[in-house]
C-alpha cells in the first residue's frame, strides 16, 4: 500500500500559487489600516474634546461641512467626473440626499440624546470600545476575505458614535456628533478609495498628513498615549510588511499527484 514508483516525486511543485510581494507595494497597502485608525482616533478625540466644552457644535459643524464640500469638489475632480457620469447619478440627488440626512437626524437627535439614559457610562464606554473595534476588524481594506463586511463596519461605528453622542451635553451636540461620524466614516474611505487608485503619491501624502494630525491632536491629551499610537502606526506601516517579505522566504507549499482531482471538462452533458 505504501509503494510509489521512482517517477512519483517528478511532479513535485512547490509553491505554485505563492505571490511575490515588494516592500514598497506592502507599505503602500498598508496605508488603509493607518488612516482607518486614525479616523477612529480623530473620532474620539472630536467627541473627548466636545464632552469637555473645548469644542462648540458649531463650531464642529461648520469645519465638517467645509470639509466634506473640499472633498466632494476633490471626488469628482481626481476623475474627472467619469466616475459620476458612470454611475448616472447627479449633484442634485446627491444634495437631497443630504438634506433629507441631516434634516432626519436632526429631527431625531432628542431620541438620541435620551436613548440611553438608563445604561451606566462604563457600560456605555465599553459597548463604544467593542463597537469601533469591530468597525477595524470588518472594515474593508481591499482584501477578498470573508470576514470582510462594509456594512456591518459603517454600522458597528454608527452605532458607537450614537452611543457616545448620548453623554454628550445637548441635542445639538448630538446631531453634529453622528453627522461628523458619517463623514469620517462613510464619505472619508470613499475619497480615499478614489486617491488611493487614481492619484498614489497624493493618497501617500494625504495618509501621512492625516496621521500626523491624530497624533498631533492625541498628542494635547496624554503625550504617552500620542508615543503608543505612533508606535503602532510605525509598527502596522513598517514592522509588519517587513515581518510579511521575511516569512515570505519560508513559504514551502508542496503541489503534486497526491493533491485532489480538478474536473475541468464540461460536464453539462449529463446532466440533461
Amino acid at each position: 500500500d505504501n509503494y510509489v514508483d521512482q517517477r512519483f516525486l517528478e511532479e513535485l511543485r512547490k509553491n505554485v500559487h505563492a505571490r511575490q510581494y515588494r516592500y514598497q507595494a506592502v507599505v503602500f497597502q498598508s496605508g488603509a489600516v493607518v488612516q482607518q485608525l486614525c479616523s477612529v482616533c480623530v473620532f474620539v478625540l472630536t467627541w473627548w474634546y466636545m464632552d469637555a466644552g473645548m469644542l462648540s457644535p458649531q463650531g464642529l459643524f461648520g469645519a465638517a461641512l467645509v470639509s466634506s464640500l473640499l472633498g466632494y469638489v476633490l471626488f469628482d475632480a481626481v476623475d474627472g467626473g467619469a466616475g459620476r457620469w458612470a454611475s448616472g447619478r447627479t449633484r442634485w440627488a446627491d444634495l437631497k440626499s443630504t438634506l433629507v440626512f441631516a434634516a432626519f437626524t436632526y429631527g431625531f437627535s432628542p431620541v438620541l440624546k435620551t436613548l440611553t439614559e438608563s445604561i451606566s457610562t462604563d457600560t456605555i464606554y465599553a459597548m463604544s470600545a467593542l463597537m469601533l473595534l469591530g468597525h477595524l476588524i470588518f472594515f474593508d481594506y481591499g482584501a477578498n476575505a470573508a470576514i470582510v463586511s462594509s456594512t456591518l463596519s459603517l454600522n458597528m461605528a454608527i452605532f458607537a458614535s450614537v452611543c457616545l453622542a448620548s453623554r454628550l451635553p445637548r441635542s445639538l451636540h448630538a446631531f453634529v456628533m453622528v453627522t461628523f461620524a458619517m463623514q469620517i466614516f462613510a464619505l472619508w474611505p470613499m475619497l480615499q478609495k478614489k486617491l488611493k487608485a487614481r492619484t498614489p503619491r497624493c493618497y501617500v501624502g494625504v495618509t501621512v498628513l492625516f496621521a500626523l494630525a491624530a497624533l498631533a491632536g492625541l498628542a494635547t491629551v496624554s503625550s504617552v498615549g500620542a508615543v503608543l499610537f505612533a508606535s503602532l502606526l510605525l509598527a502596522i506601516s513598517c514592522l509588519c510588511p517587513y515581518c510579511l517579505i521575511r516569512l515570505q522566504l519560508l513559504k514551502d507549499n508542496i503541489h503534486g499527484p497526491w493533491d485532489e482531482a480538478e474536473i475541468k471538462e464540461d460536464l453539462s452533458r449529463f446532466l440533461m
